[in-house]
């Protein structure tokens, strides 16, 4: 029965680099101009959605952005055994119209990383940002993840990996040889790219 007012979602799916994670992509906006990862069910709190979805046993991670979501599930899990089920899932949920992210939830720390340029940012922080903006992120949102800027500190520039690239066994070829190549080039300054120990 088609329920009236609300209307059909669509999910489709798309591999990411990382063999453990999987894209899940709505035809709707789940969190516009933002992203927000739960790398656990203890951080899941602000997202009645991810707090859903960690009730599946398969899942170890939910990293939600702009019209998709990006799953992370334990290695002993088989992907065709269980795409029909999260598909049928999101579409219910989202078809319900359930809140996906409870901003009044979100606990912002002071040193959250980000990767908007803000006053206090040196120069050479400043253009790091606007590398990371305008040439990282829209390819690493397209493999269903995000890196953001955490802190520079005398020529190391320490980044966190979220969604589909925390984990996954070719983010460190991304840091080092494409990030951290592309950084020295253009940011002279910049002697080494890390990534956040999680």
């Amino acid at each position: 029965m088609i329920k009236t007012g609300n209307p059909i979602i669509s999910i489709y799916t798309e591999m990411t680099p990382n063999p453990e994670t999987m894209k899940f992509v709505a035809n709707k906006l789940l969190y516009p101009g933002k992203h927000i990862d739960f790398p656990d069910e203890a951080s899941a709190k602000p997202s009645p959605l991810a707090v859903e979805l960690f009730s599946f046993p398969f899942i170890r991670g939910v990293f939600v952005m702009a019209n998709f979501i990006t799953l992370t599930k334990t290695p002993d899990t088989d992907w065709n055994d269980i795409i029909p089920t999260i598909k049928a899932f999101l579409k219910e949920y989202l078809e319900d119209n359930r809140p996906v992210i409870n901003e009044e939830e979100i606990v912002v720390t002071k040193a959250a990383a980000s990767n908007e340029v803000s006053a206090d940012d040196t120069d050479v922080v400043k253009r790091i940002k606007e590398l990371l903006e305008n040439y990282v992120k829209p390819a690493v949102e397209m493999d269903g993840g995000a890196i953001q800027f955490k802190d520079y500190d005398d020529g190391t520039v320490t980044l966190m990996l979220q969604g589909s690239c925390s984990g996954c066994p070719s983010s460190m070829i991304t840091l080092k040889a494409g990030i951290e190549g592309m950084m020295k080039r253009m940011i002279p300054e910049v002697k080494e790219v890390v990534a956040e120990a999680e």
